[in-house]
């Protein structure tokens, strides 16, 4: 109970910091005055009185983020060492170690190691457990440890990780790390240019521009751009890459917001590049914000083919206010809304089941708009393709695998017991899907449908009411339908599945630049974007 009322009364807080950074009057600021009051008075009495010793930064940084899950979830408090991450995702550049990793309370998972980077070279791989940075253990360190790995360019690093069980050590020195926004671009066979768009940094629309231009002075008549994947980053440079493709003065994206200062209309500024060549955008269930900007203005636009599978559906719009001794408040300011007038947020913030999870937009409550050619898109739900691909779907059940990295834990097995030498040779077989399912019972994979969450709501109803003993067996009968649902689930969604089993295994063998290459001969989604666009008429058609 207490942790609930520290939740409410420190709500002001940061509202006072967007009263003062917006400069807009509140009619409730005597309201917002008393509860600072109030709180300041709590949070002395419990730091002056409180039978043990307290943490007064970690009592803040506890009750900032319990307050911001009531809002959503890109509403952040920052400190010090996530503004500078943020500043380095931003810019492109940092110095470290050259990988991705993930941050867990005993180890630092390796996720991906860059190629040609210092943990490249010094051997580690993606699945390796850092358990141990110089003489600091990992499990020892309260903060986030992933920030040891980071440092002074040239200065030397040791480590110590687990690799399939096994202890190793290994010696590298951090260097300067480029995370380019296009990592990969290629001229196809069928002079279609495939350009992966993988973050929109301060450099995406210039490394867009650039590979453009390159591309058709190598003879491109058509381009394939793929979004799947990326996250999102700047607004701005959304419009920018937009524009490329755009001609000046079209609206790209409008903000709207209850601050009257954030209703904004953003239009192309500059000359673009190519208003003409055929286009087909590429989309998954990963590609967001920024990415999903894009899409809407191609879309709605009618400027390009969108293939794929619906995108994630976040629609809102946030911006960094600074906050006392470098830190920030990433806050939510503003919904955008596509050139013909829709939202594609996929949950309400705003509205929330019992269990305090957002509410995602029915189809059925879609609303119709219409293309610049009048064709008929929808709000609610991201951006939905003109070509949906069964392979670009992410289903709650390869949600699930992602979530709990049994796709990624599977990929790590797989390559210390299989010797790939090229990445064409490569195929995921169905022996080898009987041999993932085989992995995932003798893990901890668990998958609970929403039949079964509302089965066990039931359940506990019933208790109440004293039914569950009458009712048992026919819920046990239930129970064991729905397990078999799930086993064949995992063969329905067996496109999906095999599809994110392949990029794993490929990156594992041949880095991203690998995966990109085999995508060129081998990615259906590739490949159907080059059906569309080697005819005029199907793209006509689609886009008329």
């Amino acid at each position: 109970m207490k942790k609930r009322i520290i939740k409410i009364i420190i709500f002001p807080v940061v509202l006072i910091g967007i009263f003062i950074g917006t400069v807009s009057f509140k009619s409730d600021f005597f309201e917002i005055a008393k509860q600072i009051e109030i709180f300041t008075t709590l949070f002395k009495e419990i730091n002056m009185n409180y039978v043990d010793e307290t943490n007064p930064a970690a009592l803040m940084d506890t009750a900032i983020k319990s307050m911001l899950t009531d809002l959503d979830p890109y509403t952040n408090y920052w400190n010090e060492q996530d503004v500078e991450a943020a500043r380095i995702n931003s810019a492109g550049e940092y110095t470290g170690i050259g990988a991705l990793v993930k941050t867990g309370p005993e180890a630092i998972t390796v996720v991906e190691a860059y190629k040609d980077y210092p943990a490249d070279k010094a051997g580690l791989k993606a699945g390796d457990e850092i358990i141990k940075i110089g003489n600091i253990n990992v499990v020892d360190f309260k903060e986030d440890a992933g920030e040891l790995l980071n440092g002074a360019p040239d200065s030397n690093i040791e480590i110590t990780y687990r690799r399939q069980g096994e202890i190793k050590t290994t010696s590298l020195k951090r260097s300067s790390v480029e995370m380019n926004a296009v990592p990969f671009y290629k001229l196809l066979q069928d002079k279609s240019g495939y350009i992966v768009l993988s973050r929109f940094n301060a450099k995406a629309s210039t490394e867009v521009g650039r590979a453009l231009k390159d591309l058709k002075n190598q003879g491109a008549d058509k381009i394939i751009l793929d979004l799947r994947g990326n996250p999102g980053g700047l607004l701005n440079e959304a419009i920018n890459v937009s524009n490329i493709f755009i001609p000046e003065g079209e609206l790209i994206v409008t903000t709207k917001s209850v601050i009257e200062k954030y209703n904004r209309e953003y239009f192309t500024k500059k000359e673009p590049i190519d208003t003409k060549i055929p286009l087909v955008v590429l989309v998954d269930g990963r590609s967001a914000s920024a990415s999903e900007i894009v899409a809407g203005a191609m879309q709605d636009l009618d400027r390009g083919v969108i293939v794929g599978a619906r995108s994630f559906g976040k629609g809102l719009v946030q911006r960094p206010r600074e906050l006392a001794y470098g830190t920030q408040l990433k806050i939510t300011i503003s919904r955008y809304y596509t050139p013909s007038g829709r939202c594609i947020q996929a949950l309400d913030y705003r509205r929330r089941t019992d269990d305090g999870k957002a509410i995602r937009t029915k189809v059925e409550d879609y609303n119709e708009f219409k293309t610049k050619n009048g064709r008929k898109v929808y709000d609610g739900g991201g951006i939905l393709p003109d070509i949906k691909m069964e392979s670009s779907q992410f289903s709650d059940i390869t949600q699930s695998l992602l979530f709990q990295d049994a796709i990624f834990n599977y990929a790590t097995d797989y390559y210390y017991s299989h010797d790939l030498k090229k990445p064409d040779n490569f195929s995921f077989t169905d022996e080898d899907f009987k041999d993932f399912k085989d992995f995932l019972k003798s893990s901890n994979f668990e998958y609970q449908t929403a039949t079964e969450r509302e089965l066990i709501e039931m359940m506990d109803k019933a208790e109440d009411e004293e039914l569950k003993s009458k009712i048992a067996p026919e819920v046990e009968k239930i129970r064991s339908q729905i397990s078999s649902f799930k086993q064949q689930e995992l063969d329905d969604k067996k496109p999906e599945i095999v599809s994110l089993l392949t990029d794993e295994i490929i990156k594992r063998y041949f880095y991203k630049e690998g995966l990109y290459e085999y995508y060129t001969e081998n990615n259906p989604e590739i490949a159907k974007a080059q059906f569309i666009l080697k005819s005029p008429e199907e793209y006509s058609k689609i886009l008329k």
